[in-house]
């Protein structure tokens, strides 16, 4: 019996991707139109029908409040981050917030979590794979996360996944597989760094590959950070110039804005390969007074790379940081692999050459290497044989809060997992009988600015002065990055411990019911699909029926059977209409053969006419 085969899914920030590994060769799988990634935007069209890739790209401008895109951005986000504000400002769909203070969309009335939203990519990549195996029934993948995501980010997107239908077996982060793809099957001993800078964040990992062994010795990055962050410099400068100009600002109105960011991109992707891009606008925005004010302005390279620089130079600031925490220096590198298409940017590619004194590796393709690297982590899983061996380190510190509302680090980021670490701490209070222990996740300070992943008592310590009770606090994380935490009275071994599941703002209720409605929606669509298939086809042998019979009518009534023979034709034709009135997909594949042999039969007679 054959094993179930495992996709892995890039789920991107502007673009998607999946991929499989076949007889040893990982592959991208293109989608239905032949593209090989696929835009990460999901619509709603006025009929509730939902949109997703390329078809709700193109409607954007048109249907902007109801068109969502960068959806990665805010998963795993609480309402009150900073991030959120931001979104809040320049996304022309409207977020809300959610019950568990998680962010929600709300689209043509209907509120959605963001876990929701991306579930419906995920369905769409899932689609795509099981249409390229010819229908097999896709249940498992392997999805991958930038670097940097925390644990309440990495839950989201397994939440995701399970509300598409899809068992996640494995997390992992984009430049370790992008890494995996990059020196999979091949004989090597080298240390790389993997500068990924997608549509919305920034990762730098730096690795070292052995024989099979793929170990990363430090990440680091930033999740806010990519792609549109350089289209929102242009768009900045679009709306600026133009209200100089006109005392109008662009981004209130989202029709005008949404076309902005369509023009911001193209512009930034055509300055990839010339010296300066057109942005024409015609019609951007009505003045009120029965007349429209039109945008047009040429945007230099030089100028778009005045704009960005900061962010480039934030990217570079990250790679110093990082090769530290590495412990290596730029010149023990071998490598460096750039991944995202915002890395086709000359002047990244100009200043990752002058940090590193390397030129970027070209062997890999920056929009699809992160697939198929998560499609070699599937294979691998699934072959117990494999000699591909994965050692990748916890992006963010882990520790607890202490006395004065302090970080006490425990763990230390880009510690290799599996790891355990302890710490002794003393009581604070005279005749103090319990401990709070609260896990946080982080690199601030202080505790309050870092992520809570969950809290527990350790009650029943013996009265003493303070300082003279010892606590000793243990921190565990497995190969799948689950934390367990636990706490111990020294003298009398008195234990208390939690295992830190972290949560995406969705209750377990809200998960198994989004995936309901989301097999539900997928059943009709099918259904909805089949339909249309079947209707297609018997529409075009009634325009072909419809066309012919006017013309052999005469010569047939003439025959023998002729009125009885016309007859038959037309009650075809009338139970095609009244099949595909009846939106049944059955009844309107019963109307099809006869419908064909009425076909067949009046061509019969126009061949003769013609012989004639």
């Amino acid at each position: 019996m054959a094993t179930e085969p495992i996709i892995g899914i890039d789920l991107g920030t502007t673009n998607s991707c999946v991929g499989i590994v076949e007889n040893g060769v990982p592959k991208v799988i293109p989608n239905r139109g032949g593209y090989r990634t696929t835009p990460s935007m999901v619509a709603i069209a006025e009929n509730g029908r939902r949109l997703i890739g390329h078809i709700a790209k193109r409607q954007a401008i048109i249907n902007a409040e109801n068109s969502v895109y960068a959806a990665k951005r805010l998963i795993g986000r609480r309402w009150d981050s900073r991030e959120v504000a931001d979104a809040l400002e320049t996304c022309p769909y409207k977020i809300t917030q959610g019950p568990n203070g998680d962010v929600r969309i709300e689209l043509r009335g209907k509120v959605y979590s963001i876990p929701e939203v991306s579930s419906m990519i995920l369905s769409e990549m899932k689609l795509i794979a099981e249409q390229s195996m010819n229908g097999t029934e896709i249940t498992k993948a392997v999805i991958t996360v930038p670097a940097y995501f925390n644990d309440g980010q990495r839950q989201a997107t397994k939440d995701a996944g399970r509300i598409a239908g899809l068992d996640v077996v494995r997390i992992i982060n984009e430049p370790t597989a992008a890494a995996l793809a990059y020196g999979y099957g091949k004989a090597m001993d080298r240390r790389i760094a993997v500068f990924d800078l997608g549509g919305g964040t920034f990762d730098i990992s730096i690795l070292e590959i052995s024989n099979g062994v793929f170990e990363v010795l430090a990440t680091s990055g930033d999740t806010l950070l990519g792609g549109e962050d350089f289209d929102y410099r242009i768009i900045e400068w679009l709306v600026f110039g133009f209200a100089k100009e006109h005392n109008i600002d662009l981004r209130k109105d989202r029709m005008a804005f949404q076309r902005l960011k369509d023009s911001a991109e193209k512009a930034k992707c055509e300055l990839s390969a010339a010296p300066q891009a057109e942005i024409n606008l015609p019609f951007v925005i009505s003045t009120g007074k029965n007349d429209a004010l039109h945008l047009q302005r040429t945007l230099t390279r030089q100028v778009f790379e005045e704009l960005v620089v900061d962010l480039c130079d934030r990217c570079i600031q990250i790679c110093e940081k990082t090769l530290k925490s590495a412990g290596i220096e730029k010149k023990d590198l071998d490598d460096v692999i750039l991944v995202g298409g915002q890395t086709r940017t000359p002047k990244i590619q100009e200043m990752v050459k002058a940090f590193f004194g390397l030129a970027p590796s070209k062997n890999v393709n920056p929009d699809e290497v992160v697939a198929l690297g998560a499609a070699i982590q599937g294979s691998s899983l699934m072959d117990e044989k494999s000699d591909v061996l994965l050692l990748d380190v916890t992006p963010h510190n882990l520790g607890i809060m202490i006395v004065g509302g302090y970080f006490q680090t425990i763990i230390e980021k880009n510690t290799t997992v599996p790891t355990s670490a302890s710490h002794v701490f003393t009581t604070v209070r005279d005749n103090q009988t319990s401990v709070r222990i609260m896990v946080f996740q982080g690199d601030s300070q202080r505790a309050e600015e870092n992520e809570l992943l969950g809290e527990f008592i350790l009650s029943g310590l013996r009265k003493a002065p303070r300082g003279e009770v010892e606590v000793e606090v243990t921190f565990e994380i497995s190969a799948d990055g689950i934390v367990s935490v636990s706490a111990k009275d020294l003298e009398t071994s008195l234990q208390q411990s939690i295992t830190v599941t972290a949560t995406s703002g969705l209750t377990e209720d809200e998960i198994k019911r989004m995936a309901h409605e989301a097999s539900d929606y997928a059943v009709s669509v099918k259904a909805d699909d089949a339909f249309g298939s079947v209707r297609a086809e018997v529409e075009a042998i009634m325009r072909d029926v419809e066309a012919l019979l006017p013309k052999v009518e005469p010569v047939i009534a003439t025959s023998e059977f002729g009125e009885e023979a016309l007859r038959k034709a037309r009650a075809s034709l009338d139970r095609a209409r009244q099949a595909i009135d009846s939106r049944s997909t059955e009844l309107v594949a019963g109307v099809k053969d006869p419908l064909d042999r009425t076909l067949k039969m009046l061509r019969g007679v126009s061949q003769k006419m013609g012989a004639k």
